[in-house]
């Protein structure tokens, strides 16, 4: 059987296609025309599900909330603290002989780049590490290596570029 049409113009039999049988159309049209209403019915509408934040709830500072899906952030990676880079400052403020020069030692040895030590005149209520703004991070490492438990932003006379360590009697020795 030939695919064109004959001499005589009239079609072969197999040339009329697949005939889809009326209850299926039917169907079908039914489908799209229901989706197209509920589509069109609920557009406009506030979503029902809503996200609750109960961060601000917490009671405890030791309980910590639960990650939700939504919620999955990774942390921005913090800078390294290059140790050998930050200047130190070693003052001793407690009369004990040779304090400064023990701490400078220590913290050198951890790889903290001390460029003086002396005595500080002065009043210093405790043991505390000072830091310029830029250098906050830093001071706050450094108390940590070397078990100070006070920080405070640099104040008065103090160098901008460095870390200044100033220690009192209760200095960890």
């Amino acid at each position: 059987m030939a695919f064109f049409p004959s001499a005589t113009g009239r079609r072969s039999r197999d040339e009329r296609g697949v005939a889809f049988p009326s209850p299926l159309v039917m169907l079908s049209v039914l489908a799209v025309a229901m989706a197209s209403i509920t589509f069109l019915a609920t557009r406009d509408q506030a979503p029902t599900e809503r996200r609750v934040d109960n961060t601000a709830t917490i009671a405890s500072a030791e309980q910590s909330p639960e990650p939700t899906p939504t919620a999955t952030r990774t942390p921005k990676p913090k800078p390294a603290i290059k140790r050998g880079e930050v200047y130190v400052e070693v003052y001793n403020n407690s009369g004990i002989k040779g304090l400064a020069a023990t701490t400078a030692t220590k913290a050198t040895t951890i790889g903290w780049s001390v460029v003086g030590e002396d005595n500080w005149y002065g009043v210093v209520p405790t043991t505390t590490v000072y830091f310029p703004p830029r250098l906050q991070a830093a001071g706050k490492q450094l108390a940590l290596d070397l078990g100070i438990a006070r920080t405070a932003p640099a104040v008065g006379e103090m160098r901008k570029d460095r870390l200044t360590v100033i220690l009192t009697t209760d200095a960890p020795q």
